[in-house]
């Protein structure tokens, strides 16, 4: 499946064919096995993985950059997987797209890692219907940032329950009890919005406690989102003295850095297999992608070490991802199995003190990004259409436009 998400081969299918004599069962043994996997045993891949990375990544001195001073963040949202081909029975007599899945996916924006998924085997399921499921990996001191279908009462008390701080977009449908009015509005400088808080408190809970008190902040825009909405509303239990409102407001917008991994999980690497139809595949798909991300992740982690941490903004993604491809396949080859042994004893810091030595190496020149635009894009051409035409011939186009030339 690793050779599938990386993009070394077309389809599980390929992958089998290259490693038949190793693989010992039949293709079909595969897909069976693939097809009846439990989806905890995914979520328990990708949370291995994250807690590998984790440790390595920490003992690289300075490759995890802080985000919020004295706080771990942590960004919820959730992964709908596209629909997939109509190859089991079950999905033929309809044109509708079968889903195989959904998972809720938690990311580390400090160390671009990860850190856990929920899976789902329902493509219908609401995503809060998850949520229950995300509070044993809360940790005591973390900010989650969420975008508003995770606002409920239910999981703002249980982030507070387990020590953790809440910075998440109100819902419309949430109920609370105003404090205090709204206090007066601070324009931060260079800022493209006007910020105002209050306090305010949800209703009692279920077993008599008081409800979670929270700071209302209205981030009020000089321009609209693409959705026409001119304000903002977050809620959040962060206190004072460790965020002010200003702050917690610029804070929310590293949410979309989840987004970013999504696209880089499915347009870099490949988490979308749509001929894995059945849920358990597709999700244990999806997982063995996150793994190569999080191992992509540490070996950025490697480079910010050596480099500094402005480096990753200068390297793709696309080509490290590209490159990674290029040398397993060149690896797989050339390297003995028993040579990858000397790594299996080395500990957390002798293993990030190698990382660190080999990014020290990289030809960066290797991973740049493109550079950007110098001039703006032309406007598109407006074109005709004659129907007695289909098709014109590019070396005559060509040719007239050169006779045409002074």
């Amino acid at each position: 499946m690793t050779q599938v998400v990386l993009r070394q081969s077309g389809s599980i299918r390929a992958a089998w064919l290259e490693a038949e004599a190793d693989v010992g069962v039949s293709l079909a043994s595969v897909y069976n096995k693939l097809n009846g996997l439990e989806p905890g045993t995914s979520a328990a891949l990708v949370s291995f993985a994250a807690t590998r990375a984790r440790e390595l990544i920490d003992a690289l001195p300075g490759a995890a950059v802080e985000v919020l001073a004295g706080r771990e963040l942590r960004v919820l949202d959730g992964n709908c997987l596209d629909g997939r081909q109509h190859r089991l029975q079950v999905t033929r007599a309809s044109t509708a797209a079968p889903l195989p899945g959904k998972a809720l996916v938690v990311f580390d924006p400090q160390r671009t890692t990860i850190e856990a998924m929920v899976p789902c085997e329902d493509g219908h399921a609401q995503e809060r219907s998850l949520l229950g499921q995300v509070g044993p990996l809360v940790g005591a001191g973390q900010v989650w940032l969420a975008d508003r279908n995770f606002c409920t009462a239910g999981f703002l008390s249980e982030l507070e329950d387990r020590g953790a701080y809440a910075l998440i977009r109100e819902h419309g449908k949430l109920g609370f009890t105003p404090l205090e009015a709204m206090g007066a509005p601070v324009r931060p400088e260079g800022a493209d919005s006007v910020v105002s808080e209050q306090w305010v408190q949800l209703k009692p809970r279920a077993d008599g406690r008081e409800g979670v008190k929270l700071r209302r902040i209205q981030v009020e825009l000089d321009a609209p989102t693409r959705h026409g909405e001119t304000a903002l509303y977050l809620l959040s239990t962060v206190p004072g003295h460790v965020a002010d409102a200003p702050t917690l407001a610029r804070l929310y917008r590293q949410r979309w850095r989840i987004e970013r991994a999504f696209l880089q999980l499915t347009v870099e690497l490949r988490c979308e297999v749509n001929t894995l139809s059945y849920p358990p595949a597709a999700l244990f798909a999806l997982a063995c992608a996150m793994v190569v991300f999080n191992v992509l992740g540490v070996v950025k982690a490697a480079l910010r070490a050596a480099h500094g941490a402005q480096i990753e903004a200068r390297l793709s993604s696309h080509a490290m991802s590209s490159h990674m491809r290029a040398t397993a396949l060149s690896l797989e080859d050339i390297v003995e199995p028993e040579d990858w042994e000397i790594f299996n004893g080395l500990s957390g810091r002798v293993m990030a003190q190698w990382l660190l030595e080999q990014a020290q190496r990289v030809p960066l020149a290797r991973y740049a990004k493109a550079p950007p635009r110098k001039t703006p894009p032309k406007p598109a051409a407006k074109r005709s259409h004659d129907p007695r035409k289909n098709h014109v011939s590019l070396a005559k186009l060509l040719a007239a436009k050169a006779a045409k030339a002074p």
